[in-house]
């Protein structure tokens, strides 16, 4: 079990202590997706959602969660966030809105866990408010866009 950051000597979980990490500048930016029928991309562009302003709505979400991602994931380190933001790019095209969260702090770990989690709870904002009009809305392609800082570097995907 050594080769394994997450487990004592016992085999059991444990969160990884990073008291000897220096704190440093960390950013982390996530993606998504959110994929509607044309009829229901139309009503959100067009502020018809009776909910209210999806996007208002899927923002506050998507930063909340951000801050509240060690009380979901269970090894996450509590970080102090910097700065949050969320942004939705709406797609006629494809009838689909892009979300996209940079995540930001000065600390001993990165905030990966933390813009996922912000732009999975953005998207499924996003579903809730629109399901009483859709209900096969698609989420999809969540994923690590780009880190920097830390001990492993930085990351970009390519």
């Amino acid at each position: 079990m050594s080769d394994f950051t997450h487990f004592n000597n016992d085999g059991r979980a444990r969160m990884v202590d990073v008291s000897d990490k220096a704190s440093t500048f960390r950013e982390a930016v996530a993606v998504g997706t959110v994929f509607f029928s044309p009829e229901t991309f139309n009503l959100i562009m067009s502020g018809g959602v009776k909910k209210g302003d999806v996007f208002a709505i899927a923002q506050v979400a998507g930063i909340m969660a951000a801050k509240r991602t060690p009380e979901i994931i269970p090894m996450c380190h509590p970080v102090v966030i910097t700065g949050a933001d969320i942004n939705f790019t709406p797609d006629e095209k494809r009838c689909a809105v892009d979300i996209v969260a940079i995540i930001r702090c000065k600390g001993e770990t990165g905030v990966e866990m933390e813009a996922l989690t912000a732009v999975s709870a953005a998207a499924l904002t996003v579903y809730d408010m629109c399901k009483a009009v859709q209900k096969d809305i698609e989420i999809s392609g969540i994923r690590l866009l780009k880190k920097t800082g830390g001990k492993s570097g930085d990351y970009k995907v390519e």
